[in-house]
């Protein structure tokens, strides 16, 4: 029997870790090792097996899957909210909290690291959790390459090259790849150019790496929410207004990263490190109720230093500070299509851009200085940190024939502490406890959409606050079976929640909660036994408000809507030789769809299956691969639109997941 070694994390703004050192709720996952043969174009693939996180697949390319880390994140209507979205430790996330994740290259991805704890609050605005998305290791040749094909139902296509390698002195990774797909729903289309590139080196005993991210997407569809009704007649079908007002998006974006680590010469793993990033994205995006362009630059940048010394007792010293700038043109135009004859809005049909409705410069800004000390005691090791947060949103409105000047600013600030103590059970286990808090200011968007209809900031809408209380149990069992147990408890006051109102178009608000409670469970598990390796997850999720009063209903007690109370994954995969067979599970309970939780969707289980064989051949090798998602056909829904506007059986609430999909895939190799 091989003793397997505790997973070492670098997500936690330290120098790589063992898991079992830290005090908080902290996972790694390796998603190709683990779980052979994925597809690269699903996150929820990516991040499956991750306890705690809950990634709700939307069938819309125009719309991001929604990805959240108990309850964090669960009211985004489009893109990421409430946590932190890393890549290869370069922030993903805006300074007004929000990710867009279209771009987020996922075809070599080497593993995964989570915090779902309190030590997310070193993170700053919108850190309910954090994912940190690493690079797989370049291989060791100078020179290797792949090429890799997928083709399967609803005109699925995607094509890959991937070159990387190494010498003594330089290291390189790059990737770019092509899809083209019709997807499940109907007027789904999507067609996206995306790439990664990785390069580093050392020089003067520092290491350097420098990373880029593109994506050029001219169409991405977007069919909508459906109806009870409608999703019991056709899941497939798209919403008629998203069809005739021709709702999609078109998006081109780059960012580029740079970083420095030097790491110092102390025996214990000090180091420092700086980080510079910044890019650009271009959004047109027509919607239900207007056509919305922004162009926006973005870049930011943050410095740290981790310092070990001895006064009296063994101690790890870090202090650091983030900053990041978010520039955004924002113009809407009237909706014109589908307009038969000419009004106002729209006076040159069939122009699809009317008449211009808004007319805005959106900058935040943020800085956030951190820091943090652990002590060590023996067996015992303690930690506590603190972060101050300082958000400025400007509004600079230059729309002005309307005779307003809706210009503005709001500067949003927070102070989050946090303590935990870890204790070493054993080599291979650790007991851990903290409590810390966390903050979260609206989006720039969320700040914008007033149901009132007027342009300008709503000053009404407040951030949230939360507090964490947690413990857990990690570790391996007999030297084979990795567990991770964690239970938590987390009040928030404020809480942003969505919701859309009657004749709004789809369009969606947000409002504060006035306080809600977060009881959960995670489990994790996994182990090999000879050729067959085993791992599941399991998440329990008592989410309720405990006083939110809306329209003059008191909504205490109801369950918070868009996330499952029960949600269990496992995965197991068989080896012979070079051949592999995976199978996935995932299962969830109802999920509810609204505050007055009038409806639910209904809860499922759907099971994945791939057949594959890897590296076939020496010089040049092969890897053939079959998937089946949705293996047994199953009609579910994979997300709802929450508090959509309308009676629960005219409120479009569903976004049905895809039925049993078949896809071939084949990699062509040279090198490894």
């Amino acid at each position: 029997m091989i003793a397997r070694l505790p997973p070492v994390v670098t997500v936690t703004r330290d120098i790589g870790r063992s898991a079992l050192d830290l005090p908080y709720a902290i996972s790694e996952i390796r998603p190709d090792s683990a779980r052979p043969g994925q597809t690269h174009l699903l996150v929820d693939q990516t991040l499956f097996l991750l306890p705690g996180v809950t990634v709700a697949n939307r069938t819309n390319p125009s719309q991001d899957p929604r990805i959240s880390i108990r309850g964090f994140g669960a009211r985004s209507a489009f893109g990421v909210r409430s946590i932190r979205i890393l890549r290869d430790g370069m922030p993903l996330t805006l300074p007004d909290g929000q990710t867009p994740i279209d771009y987020l290259d996922l075809e070599s991805v080497g593993r995964v690291e989570a915090i779902r704890g309190t030590a997310s609050a070193l993170y700053g605005n919108a850190a309910g959790g954090v994912i940190d998305i690493r690079s797989a290791g370049p291989p060791i040749l100078p020179v290797a390459a792949q090429a890799r094909t997928w083709f399967g139902d609803y005109g699925t296509r995607r094509v890959t090259g991937v070159v990387g390698g190494s010498t003594d002195a330089v290291f390189y990774q790059a990737n770019v790849g092509h899809t083209a797909s019709d997807n499940f729903r109907l007027y789904s289309r999507q067609e996206l150019t995306n790439g990664y590139l990785r390069v580093g080196t050392t020089a003067l005993g520092t290491d350097i790496v420098f990373q880029g991210l593109g994506l050029d997407m001219p169409t991405a569809q977007n069919p909508g929410a459906l109806t009870a009704s409608q999703l019991d007649a056709n899941p497939r079908l798209p919403d008629s207004a998203s069809v005739r007002k021709l709702a999609r998006k078109a998006v081109h974006q780059l960012q580029f990263g740079l970083s420095a680590t030097h790491p110092l010469s102390d025996a214990r793993g000090g180091e420092l490190f700086a980080q510079l990033y910044g890019g650009t994205r271009d959004l047109y995006n027509p919607l239900t109720f207007a056509v919305v362009d922004v162009g926006r630059v973005q870049y930011g940048g943050g410095a740290r230093a981790t310092l070990p010394f001895t006064l009296g007792l063994p101690q790890r010293f870090s202090v650091g500070v983030d900053a990041a700038m978010q520039n955004d043109l924002r113009k809407n135009w009237a909706n014109c299509n589908a307009v038969a004859a000419a009004t106002a809005a729209c006076p040159a049909v069939p122009n699809e851009k009317g008449v211009l409705q808004l007319d805005q410069r959106e900058i935040v800004s943020n800085v956030g200085p951190y820091l943090r000390d652990e002590l060590q005691l023996g067996r015992v090791d303690l930690s506590a940190g603190i972060r101050a947060d300082y958000v400025r949103f400007e509004l600079q409105d230059h729309f002005v024939t309307d005779g307003r000047d809706d210009s503005g600013v709001r500067v949003l600030h927070a102070v989050s502490p946090m303590a935990g103590a870890v204790v070493r059970l054993s080599p291979l286990s650790a007991w851990y406890l903290n409590v810390g808090s966390a903050f979260e200011t609206p989006t720039t968007t969320e700040l914008g959409n007033q149901p009132n209809g007027n342009a300008g900031l709503n000053y009404d809408l407040k951030p949230q606050f939360s507090t964490t209380y947690e413990s857990g149990l990690k570790g391996f069992l007999l030297s084979r079976f990795q567990y991770d147990v964690a239970l938590f408890e987390t009040e928030v006051r404020d809480e942003l929640i969505p919701f859309e109102v009657p004749g709004g178009n789809g369009r969606t608000y947000y409002r504060n909660a006035g306080r809600t409670r977060r009881r959960g469970l995670e489990l994790s598990t996994g182990t090999e036994i000879g050729p067959l390796a085993l791992t599941a997850a399991y998440t329990y999720s008592h989410f309720r408000f405990r006083d939110f009063v809306s329209a003059g209903t008191q909504f205490a007690g109801h369950v918070i809507p868009g996330i499952p109370e029960h949600q269990a994954q496992g995965s197991a995969t068989w080896r012979f030789q070079r051949a592999f067979a995976t199978v996935e599970a995932l299962a969830k309970s109802a999920v509810y769809v609204d505050d007055a939780n009038s409806a639910r969707a209904a809860g499922f289980a759907v099971y994945n299956l791939r057949l594959g064989a890897d590296g076939l051949g020496r010089f040049v090798w092969l890897t053939p691969v079959v998937t089946i998602q949705n293996l047994f056909d199953r009609r579910y829904v994979g997300s709802v639109a929450i508090n959509a506007a309308g009676t629960p059986a005219t409120a479009k609430f569903y976004e049905p997941a895809p039925q049993r999909t078949l896809l071939v895939g084949l990699t062509i190799g040279v090198g490894r």
